[in-house]
């Protein structure tokens, strides 16, 4: 289990623009931050580069355990979740089909899915072909996959946005649930996230 993430004076570019540089932040356990700025500032290319996605321009990205410092490669592959505006759901499974896979693949158990998709509200949706699920639907099916899998380090961009406040709510308790066990979470954010989280200014 991850403990810690740790950014020291980054720099990201795109094309010939700096989108912004000398950017530091530490997330330990127990911690949420969120990505506050303009649109365009780098958040989600933020987020990309700490998923390794993205190579910065300058700077170092470190995790560590309680044992010290980790691989970037095996944290990445083992310890984090990244959520973006794609749910990344391949539209010809049926919803059970995907979560299942899915959380199999991140180290979670046919259990631990089924128990997210009743936290999620989507018993009654999982004999549906992807493609069929609304936007909320697949979003919903997409943060059951964080429920359902034992990874510490959730990355998460725009989280909220196709939820009502119902399902606001009831993956604000998710989030509080996995900041109890120890566990990150680092999101890009417009509105607040409804858990308590520091604020981080991108591109300011």
């Amino acid at each position: 289990m991850l403990r810690a993430v740790l950014i020291k004076d980054l720099a990201i570019s795109r094309g010939e623009r700096t989108l912004f540089s000398k950017l530091d932040l530490t997330l330990r356990a127990g911690e949420a931050a969120t990505l506050v700025g303009r649109n365009g500032a780098g958040k989600t290319s933020l987020l990309r580069a700490v998923a390794g996605l993205l190579r910065p321009a300058a700077g170092s990205i470190a995790f560590e355990d309680a044992n010290g410092p980790v691989e970037a490669d095996t944290a990445r592959a083992e310890h984090l979740h990244m959520l973006g505006h794609q749910d990344g759901l391949k539209s010809s499974r049926t919803a059970w089909e995907e979560l299942c896979f899915q959380t199999l693949w991140t180290g979670g158990t046919e259990d631990s899915a089924r128990a997210a998709a009743q936290r999620f509200d989507l018993r009654r949706l999982l004999d549906l072909e992807v493609r069929r699920l609304s936007a909320g639907q697949r979003r919903r099916l997409a943060l059951a996959r964080l429920a359902a899998s034992p990874r510490s380090l959730w990355l998460l961009d725009e989280p909220m946005a196709p939820l009502d406040a119902g399902q606001r709510a009831a993956f604000g308790a998710v989030m509080a649930e996995h900041i109890a066990g120890g566990g990150m979470i680092l999101a890009s954010v417009h509105d607040p996230l409804p858990i308590p989280a520091r604020s981080v200014e991108v591109g300011a």
